[in-house]
């Protein structure tokens, strides 16, 4: 029985001579400060070199606060984009969205917010919309429309405690408004449904509900944070510890009951187990691959069972 390997004879060929070649000269370009502002940098036949120079100029002018200059200059930035260069088409669309709402364009700049959405395909793309859509609204005092977008952010991460608390800090701003105009009134927008959708947003809106969520977004805030911070050091755990004490302080100010603190406590701890938060959606993971629970689904409706909206609130006033 044969036991040894074989080789093919041409292992065994003396190496053929390489000929040297020798690599052309390259030229590195030297670019002065600002050369994408010359006149002369548009004399070009490549469509990449036009892209970029009209990206320059925009992102220049962003800096600058010549908000109808960079959205003129994206605008032609467009143009030249290739078909499969979707990181700068998406990265055009969303500075034309901010110069639009700079400049006082609500609807426009939620329509370029419309088209990112179409193309987006991972949690990136989803998690940087929505933070776009939440500038949008604060920018035009959307304050409903704001808090849907942070609902949606935390159901989409979770375990991200910066996302909990602005939405906590939202929801102060609603009680706010409805301490000095106010009860609550559902905006036009959020108002086109059926009658069916209408008596659900008005339940939302009620200022007790309002109160709870705020609870639950400074009660979760607190949880993850302590999670996190024994992780953390330097500037990082100072930010930490700066919100903790915040959180406690808006806790101590809409003074739930110690009951309504425990039973809050317990539904909003019982996904945060480490090997589940590790496990959880990544930046990267593809939206078709995952299913993203509702913050109504996830947590909310939860909430509303355990009874403390009856037992704990009635028509509580912020200071």
């Amino acid at each position: 029985m044969e036991i040894f390997a074989t080789f093919d004879d041409s292992v065994f060929l003396e190496a053929k001579d390489r000929v040297a070649v020798t690599p052309s000269s390259y030229n590195a370009k030297v670019c002065e400060p600002q050369w994408f502002c010359d006149k002369t940098a548009l004399n070009t036949d490549d469509p990449l070199e036009k892209q970029k120079i009209y990206k320059f100029r925009g992102d220049l002018a962003v800096r600058q606060g010549q908000h109808q200059d960079a959205l003129d200059a994206y605008s032609s930035c467009q143009e030249w984009i290739a078909g499969n260069n979707l990181t700068i088409r998406r990265d055009v669309l969303e500075g034309m969205a901010r110069c639009c709402t700079k400049l006082g364009q609500r609807d426009r700049a939620l329509d370029f917010a419309d088209l990112l959405s179409k193309e987006a395909s991972n949690i990136c793309h989803m998690t940087s919309l929505l933070l776009l859509k939440v500038s949008i609204y604060q920018h035009f005092n959307d304050i409903e429309s704001k808090m849907s977008a942070l609902q949606q952010l935390c159901s989409m991460l979770p375990f991200n405690p910066w996302h909990w608390y602005n939405l906590g800090q939202t929801c102060l701003e609603l009680l706010e408004n409805s301490r000095t105009t106010g009860p609550f009134e559902s905006s036009e927008e959020q108002s086109d449904g059926g009658a069916e959708d209408k008596r659900g947003e008005a339940a939302e809106l009620n200022e007790n509900r309002i109160w709870l969520k705020a609870c639950s977004c400074f009660i979760r805030t607190r949880l993850l944070l302590r999670i996190l911070r024994q992780q953390q050091s330097s500037f990082v755990l100072q930010r930490t510890e700066s919100t903790l004490q915040a959180s406690d302080q808006v806790l101590q100010r809409l003074s739930p009951r110690e009951t309504t603190l425990q039973a809050l406590t317990e539904v909003l701890s019982e996904d945060l187990i480490p090997e589940k938060m590790r496990e959880d959606y990544q930046d990267g993971d593809s939206l078709a691959s995952v299913r993203v629970q509702s913050f109504k689904e996830r947590w909310w409706n939860r909430i509303l069972l355990t009874g403390v909206l009856e037992a704990d609130a009635p028509q509580r006033r912020t200071c």
